[in-house]
């Protein structure tokens, strides 16, 4: 098999390929970085993503990557912010490739930050996200997630953000949820 012939199998991912979640490095940028200019139009630069992951390193963020093979096919990460009363955790992205959508790769990051977020003493977590985009409404109240604001022209100063949040995550019953949720 040639040079070619392999690199192009690697990018074809099958259905049935296992996806794995681990904690996102720096090399896995060269291939989330396209995947974040193709999801926003004001994307994240290098140099903001190399930020947040060096933020690792004090607890204060936590990324995740989904891989299928060598393939990134998604990434998703959190802010955990100190609070006395039980810190908190604030989404700051959920990417998936267009290809690999509707295969509960998201689903899976978020379970996966929320169990992360839940041992690291975190209470509530909350996101926003675009009023169009009903799908990923969807996923984020089957993890628990409630509607409790709007954000006018959030993304791009045109369109609004639903703000959305999820209180109790350190309780049994959220446990269980991110059980059925993560089989």
């Amino acid at each position: 098999m040639s040079v070619v012939s392999r690199l192009l199998s690697r990018s074809d991912v099958a259905l049935d390929d296992e996806i794995v979640i681990e904690p996102m490095r720096r090399r896995h940028l060269r291939q989330a970085m396209p995947m974040e200019d193709d999801a926003y139009p004001t994307s994240w630069s290098r140099a903001v993503f190399e930020s947040e992951l060096d933020q690792t390193r004090n607890g204060s963020r936590r990324y995740l990557v989904a891989r299928v093979g060598r393939r990134v096919v998604g990434y998703a990460g959190v802010w955990i912010v100190p609070d006395p009363d039980g810190d908190q955790a604030h989404v700051t992205n959920v990417v998936v490739t267009p290809d690999q959508r509707r295969r509960g790769i998201a689903r899976r990051l978020l379970v996966a930050l929320a169990g992360e977020i839940i041992e690291r003493g975190c209470v509530a977590w909350t996101l926003e996200v675009r009023a169009s985009s009903e799908g990923a409404q969807a996923l984020y109240r089957r993890i628990g997630f409630a509607p409790a604001g709007i954000r006018k022209r959030y993304y791009d100063h045109s369109e609004d953000a639903i703000v959305m949040w999820c209180h109790d995550i350190d309780t049994p019953e959220y446990a269980e949820r991110l059980r059925e949720l993560g089989s």
